[in-house]
């Protein structure tokens, strides 16, 4: 079944990455062809992907509301891997696996975000659960800029047996919370194989989740608030993770 990616970013790394097969771009046939669109239109071109020019209104629909930025790429379904595929491109690396799973996140702008920062800092892939889940949609590669077209993402059916499964192939599943009592992130030397485990928004991790983790961690907070949005807690521990590794594999 067609997808409909869309605004300026996903739909150029959508192309560059060529992951999916690419039936149309679509351009509003009110745009000029300069900037951003100039160069959406030569990348799709260049890889003999058929440029139609359509009313707006159109691209307004396949978009669902979201803000296309006046292009729309129609392509086939996100290619979901399994977990061995993200394990086996930590040993073609020759690196610690680095994994980011999420527990039933429901908010495709959190997940976009969480996507992003997961490409920027290496992680080898990313689980997370078939049903109660926000699937890699187009919304959500939107929110990645479309950074998910480069990540591995498994989809599973049981959250719980696929951490387990990694926990038997020597990668540690630690899980961040906000909770005071929980030690905090730089306690603990994250250049381990790492499975960083984030709940969902409001509800946090699933007790089964909870009990499956090896051992949790927090960011210390000294302000007025409690906690932080997941995908900024997020984030936050990915980039820890990723200097606890040393930066590995930074392009400077």
């Amino acid at each position: 079944m067609a997808e409909f990616i869309y605004g300026h970013w996903a739909v150029m790394e959508t192309l560059r990455a060529g992951r999916r097969t690419i039936e149309q771009l679509l351009v509003a046939e009110n745009a000029e062809e300069k900037g951003m669109t100039a160069q959406i239109i030569e990348e799709a071109r260049a890889r003999g992907v058929k440029v139609q020019r359509s009313p707006r209104r159109i691209l307004d629909d396949l978009a669902s509301g979201g803000n296309h930025q006046s292009t729309v790429l129609r392509a086939g379904p996100y290619p979901y891997v399994d977990t061995e595929d993200i394990l086996s491109l930590a040993q073609q690396r020759g690196e610690k696996p680095f994994i980011l799973i999420l527990d039933l996140l429901k908010d495709p702008q959190n997940v976009g975000v969480l996507l992003r920062v997961a490409e920027s800092v290496g992680v080898h892939g990313v689980l997370i659960q078939e049903r109660r889940s926000v699937d890699i949609s187009p919304t959500v590669v939107n929110a990645s800029s479309g950074a998910v077209e480069y990540l591995l993402v498994a989809q599973v059916s049981n959250l719980v047996s696929a951490m387990k499964d990694l926990k038997s192939q020597d990668v540690w599943m630690v899980g961040l919370e906000a909770d005071p009592s929980i030690p905090p992130i730089d306690k603990t030397d994250l250049n381990i194989a790492l499975g960083l485990v984030l709940g969902s928004e409001g509800e946090g991790m699933r007790r089964l989740v909870r009990d499956t983790c090896d051992l949790m961690l927090s960011l210390p907070m000294r302000g007025h608030l409690a906690s932080l949005n997941v995908a900024t807690a997020g984030s936050i521990a990915l980039y820890a993770a990723w200097q606890a590794r040393g930066w590995q594999g930074w392009k400077k």
